[in-house]
């Protein structure tokens, strides 16, 4: 059990910087009213989480392998804590379009990178 511990907490500490790092580029690309830096690694979390899924199915990884990557990494680095907060931002600014648009194109997209990187390994 400590074993799985430690593999969690070191997935999740580099999720958990990469996240940081992949938000402040990609806010210094697109310095807008949504948090494009959320949306990316709301994608990219889920086109990741879509893989690592598929190929778990269809190929096999070992219990260490998956529960790093997807509870320790991935549960890190994906933020919808962050994209919650980011919506409640939008929503007591009056901002109601972004608000709108934050939600739909995260929702949508994240649902999309999913599928996909699930039907690459099918």
């Amino acid at each position: 059990m400590l074993n799985m511990i430690l593999i969690v907490g070191i997935g999740g500490f580099l999720g958990s910087v990469f996240r940081m790092l992949s938000i402040n580029f990609i806010n210094k690309i697109f310095p807008h009213s949504i948090g494009f830096g959320t949306l990316f690694v709301n994608i990219l979390g889920s086109f990741a989480i879509g893989l690592c899924f598929s190929y778990a199915q269809n190929k096999g990884l070992s219990l260490n392998i998956k529960n790093f990557i997807n509870t320790g990494f991935l549960g890190a680095f994906t933020t919808f804590s962050t994209f919650s907060y980011e919506n409640l931002m939008l929503l007591q600014n009056g901002n109601y379009f972004y608000l709108f648009l934050n939600i739909v194109f995260n929702v949508i997209l994240c649902l999309l990178a999913v599928w996909f990187g699930f039907v690459i390994f099918k």
